[in-house]
C-alpha cells in the first residue's frame, strides 16, 4: 500500500460522511468504546476549564468529554459530521465548529487538547504547524491527549510516526509523556508533570 504524501484534504472527510454518517463505527464499535474509556481514564485531572477536541466527527467522544469540561470546543473538517454532532443531545457547554487544521486553528487558550486519531492525516510540515499551534494555544498547566490506531493505512504518516513526531515537536514544553500501549492503538498524555 503506498502512502499519500500530502495532508488529507477536508473533501476526503466530507465525502466519507456523506456516504455513511458513521464511517468508522464510532457509535457501535467495541474498539471505539474501549478506546474512549481509556482516553477518559488517561486524563490527568477530573475537570478542565476549556478543552479542544480536534476531529470530533459525529460527537461520540465529545459527549463523553463534555461532563469533564466547563467549556468544550469540538471541531471537524466535515460540515456533514458537524451537522450530525449538533443534531444529537448536545450539552450546553459544547460548541461544534467546522475547521480545517492547520489553516483554521480555533482562537483562545485551552487546558486540554484532544487529538484522537487525527494526526496521521497530516503531512510532516503540516503536523509540525499543528504541534506549534497546540503549544501556542495550551495554557501553562494544560495537557494534550493523543491516540492513534497502529494499523496500516495510506495516510501520510503511520500512527506511531504521527505520535512520535508530535511528541518530539512539543517536548521542550511538555516533557512528560505517559504512554498506554494497546495491541491496536497508542494513547498518550503529554504534560508538564
Amino acid at each position: 500500500m503506498s502512502r499519500r504524501t500530502e495532508t488529507i484534504a477536508a473533501d476526503y472527510f466530507e465525502q466519507k460522511y456523506r456516504a455513511d454518517i458513521d464511517p468508522w463505527r464510532f457509535r457501535s464499535s467495541d474498539y471505539e468504546r474501549e478506546k474512549y474509556q481509556s482516553t477518559l481514564a488517561a486524563l490527568g485531572r477530573p475537570r478542565f476549564a476549556r478543552a479542544l477536541e480536534v476531529g470530533c466527527s459525529i460527537g461520540v467522544l465529545t459527549a463523553q468529554l463534555a461532563p469533564r469540561c466547563d467549556r468544550l470546543v469540538a471541531i471537524d473538517a466535515s460540515q456533514t459530521a458537524i451537522d450530525a454532532a449538533r443534531a444529537g443531545d448536545v450539552p450546553a457547554n459544547v460548541t461544534f465548529d467546522v475547521a480545517t487544521l492547520p489553516q483554521q486553528f480555533p482562537a483562545g487558550r485551552f487546558d486540554l487538547i484532544v487529538l484522537s486519531e487525527v494526526l496521521y492525516y497530516f503531512a510532516p510540515p503540516d503536523l509540525a504547524r499543528v504541534a506549534q499551534q497546540c503549544l501556542d494555544a495550551l495554557l501553562p498547566d494544560g495537557e494534550i491527549i493523543m491516540c492513534h490506531w497502529l494499523g496500516e493505512t495510506d495516510y501520510p504518516l503511520t500512527g506511531l510516526e504521527a505520535s512520535d513526531r508530535f511528541a518530539t515537536a512539543v517536548a521542550s514544553r511538555l516533557p512528560v509523556r505517559a504512554i498506554v500501549n494497546d495491541a491496536v492503538y497508542r494513547l498518550e498524555r503529554l504534560s508538564v508533570h
